[in-house]
Parts: C-alpha cells; sequence; structure tokens
C-alpha cells in the first residue's frame, strides 16, 4: 500500500495480555499498563518507535494529553534521556491531529484536520519524509488497521489480564499476516515487540 515516497505508516501502543488498551474503569484506568511504561524495555522501545519518523499522527483526546505531559519533558535536564529524546521529537516535529471538534491546533507545529484517517495517511504518504508515527491514537489506528494500512506495529505487552476494557483487535478487522521483527522482554514480564506486515 506504500506509494513511492516509500513512507511507512507506523503505530505504537501498549496492551494488556487480554489486548485490552485499558482496563474496566474506563480509558483512565490505567493500572495495568503504567507500571510497565518507565522499563528499561519499555524506555528502549520509545526510542525505537520515532527513530525513523517525521510526523505525528494523533487524535484529539491523546494530542491533548501529550500537550500537558511531554513538553515539561523535554525542558526537565533530569529526565531519562530516551525519554528526553521522544519528547523533544514529539514537540519539534510535524504533528497532524485528527478531530471534528477542534478550532485550532493544541500545539506549535501541528495541523487539525477534520478527515478520515485513511484519508490523512494517503495525503501524507504521498509527500516526502520519514515515517508516518500514530502514537498510542487507539481509534486512529483502529481505523487504519481496518483499512489495512499500517505497515508496522510496536506493540508493549504487559503481563496483567484488565478482565475488561476496549480492545484494539476488535471483530471485524481484515485478515492480515506479520513478520516479527524485533523482541525484548523485561524484567517486570513486559514485552516490547515489533511486527511488520508482510504485503
Amino acid at each position: 500500500m506504500a506509494l513511492p515516497t516509500g513512507r511507512k505508516v507506523t503505530a505504537n501502543i501498549a496492551l494488556t495480555l487480554d489486548g485490552r488498551l485499558h482496563g474496566p474503569g474506563g480509558p483512565g484506568d490505567m493500572a495495568a499498563i503504567v507500571r510497565y511504561a518507565t522499563t528499561e524495555v519499555a524506555r528502549d522501545h520509545l526510542d525505537r518507535i520515532w527513530a525513523d519518523a517525521t510526523t505525528a499522527l494523533l487524535g484529539r483526546v491523546n494530542a491533548e494529553g501529550f500537550l500537558a505531559y511531554w513538553p515539561t519533558v523535554a525542558a526537565d535536564e533530569s529526565a531519562d534521556p530516551r525519554d528526553r529524546g521522544y519528547a523533544k521529537w514529539l514537540v519539534d516535529t510535524e504533528k497532524v491531529v485528527l478531530s471534528s471538534t477542534l478550532t485550532e491546533a493544541p500545539w506549535e507545529r501541528a495541523r487539525v484536520v477534520d478527515a478520515p484517517a485513511t484519508d490523512v495517511v494517503a495525503e501524507l504518504r504521498a509527500a516526502d519524509g520519514g515515517d508516518i508515527l500514530v502514537n498510542s491514537s487507539p481509534s486512529v489506528i483502529q481505523a487504519l488497521l481496518a483499512a489495512d494500512a499500517i505497515d508496522r506495529l510496536y506493540l508493549l505487552i504487559c503481563p496483567e489480564i484488565a478482565g475488561g476494557g476496549r480492545r484494539l483487535f476488535e471483530n471485524g478487522l481484515p485478515g492480515t499476516r506479520w513478520k516479527p521483527t524485533h523482541q525484548e522482554a523485561g524484567e517486570l514480564g513486559e514485552i516490547a515487540m515489533v511486527y511488520d506486515r508482510v504485503r
């Protein structure tokens, strides 16, 4: 599906062992995930996800949540260098925020687009640049999975069963095949995985 520019669409997200994005308490119920987000393996994984990316594609909720957190990390000289590297990249890179409600971009170097994720990705693929990273925006990732428009998945699998909550891989997605290209287990049992779409 990639166009001649060769831009890949990549997606990063953390999931519980039972495939949940969060616990049964809703999007704020991150107890089964949050303790694994700052491990050595998770931080190395964070370094990996943006290394080749020049555009961040975000849903509104994540764009606003990230704005409240990552710029402070970018400015914090005592922050872990991997966290700070990602934070600086996110602040400085091109950001496209998908939203039907925002009237202006919540970040510098960002633009708001009210259009389907697949249309936006097609436009971005046609332009020059590095990878297009969809970072922890489940609704955007799900729309692109449904259209078979993701080339690489970065998954952090957290070794807990949430027992409820939204799943990333819902029924109705097209059948696709993926090749593991990286796997690393951490001390708490978390596993960082990278899968490339086999086309």
